[in-house]
C-alpha cells in the first residue's frame, strides 16, 4: 500500500452536503481496514481578529461540530465496522488539511468544480494547494464512481517520469484491492514540427508501457492489465479513457507552493475534465 499514514482523512465542507467524497472515503476505509478522520476547518472572522469567544465565532464552531457529528453518524450507519472520528480545527481549510495530510494515508476532498482561475484565487479553494503540498495520495471526488460498469476498471496515465512510476504502483495496488482491471495509458502528443518517425515514436511508447508494468504484473498476478498508447492531448485522452472508470490515477511532481502551481497541467486539466474520482500520487510517496 502506498503511504505510511495511519488513517484516511476527508475534508468536510461546512456549507455543502459533500456526501460523495464522504461516501468514497468511508468505502475506502472499509476496503483498507483503516480508521477515518473527518476534518472540518472553521476559518477566522476577519472582523473579530479570530477571537474564539465572540458570539459569531462560537456559533461557527457549534455549527461545525454539529456538521461533524452528523457526518460521523452517517459513516457509522454506512460502515459500522469503520472507526471514525471528527476533528474540528480553527483556520483556513487548505493549510489545515495540508498539515493533517503529513500523517495521513490518503486525503479525500470534494470538488466545487471551480474554474482554473478560481481554483488559484478563491479563498475557498482547497484542491490545488492541498494536492500540491500533501505527502500522500490525494483523491478529488467531483463525480460518483461508475460502479455499474462491468467489468470495473481503473485508469492510470504514465509518461516515464518518476511521479508516473509512483502512480503506477498505487494503481496496481488499488485495482487489486477492488478486484478491478487496470488500463495503463500512455498518451503521445504529436509535435507541432514532426521530426521523428511517428511509428518509431509509438513503438517507443509501447516499450515504455511493457517495461514499466513488468515487475508489478508479477507482484499482482490477479490484476488484468491492458496497455494503451493513445495519440492526442493527454488531458482529453485520459479523460476519455476514464469515462466509465472507478478512478483515474496520475502522478504529480511533488510538494510545491501554496498556490499549487507545481501539480502539473495534466492534473489540473483532469480535475476539471474527468467524470470520475481523480487520484494524484506524489513522486516521493513511500511504497
Amino acid at each position: 500500500m502506498t503511504g505510511r499514514g495511519r488513517d484516511i482523512v476527508v475534508g468536510i465542507d461546512p456549507v455543502g452536503e459533500g456526501r460523495l467524497p464522504l461516501a468514497w472515503a468511508a468505502d475506502e476505509a472499509q476496503r483498507r481496514r483503516l480508521p477515518l478522520r473527518l476534518v472540518l476547518a472553521v476559518p477566522p472572522r476577519h472582523d473579530t481578529h479570530d477571537v474564539d469567544d465572540t458570539p459569531g465565532r462560537t456559533a461557527m464552531r457549534r455549527a461545525g461540530a454539529d456538521r461533524l457529528e452528523q457526518a460521523c453518524g452517517w459513516v457509522r450507519e454506512r460502515h459500522p465496522e469503520v472507526g471514525v472520528t471528527g476533528d474540528l480545527r480553527g483556520g483556513f481549510p487548505a493549510p489545515v488539511l495540508g498539515s493533517v495530510a503529513t500523517e495521513a494515508r490518503l486525503v479525500v476532498l470534494g470538488s466545487r468544480h471551480l474554474s482554473r482561475t478560481a481554483e488559484f484565487l478563491s479563498a475557498g479553494s482547497i484542491v490545488a494547494p492541498v494536492s500540491a503540498q500533501a505527502r500522500c495520495p490525494v483523491v478529488v471526488v467531483g463525480d460518483a464512481e461508475h460502479i455499474s460498469q462491468q467489468p470495473p476498471y481503473v485508469v492510470v496515465g504514465i509518461d516515464g517520469s518518476t511521479s508516473a512510476t509512483a502512480a503506477l504502483a498505487f494503481a496496481f495496488d488499488d485495482a487489486d484491492l477492488r478486484g478491478a482491471a487496470l488500463r495503463v495509458v500512455c498518451v503521445w502528443q504529436r509535435p507541432v514540427f514532426m521530426l521523428a518517425d511517428e511509428k518509431v515514436a509509438l513503438r517507443a511508447q509501447r516499450t515504455l508501457l511493457s517495461e514499466a508494468t513488468a515487475g508489478l504484473s508479477d507482484k499482482y498476478p490477479d490484476v488484468h492489465v491492458t496497455h494503451e498508447v493513445l495519440t492526442g492531448h493527454p488531458v482529453e485522452e485520459l479523460a476519455r479513457a476514464a469515462e466509465h472508470a472507478l478512478a483515474v490515477i496520475v502522478g504529480r511532481r511533488g510538494r510545491g507552493g501554496y498556490t499549487g502551481m507545481r501539480i502539473g497541467s495534466v492534473v489540473h486539466g483532469l480535475l476539471h475534465r474527468a467524470h470520475c474520482p481523480v487520484i494524484t500520487v506524489p513522486t516521493d510517496c513511500p511504497p
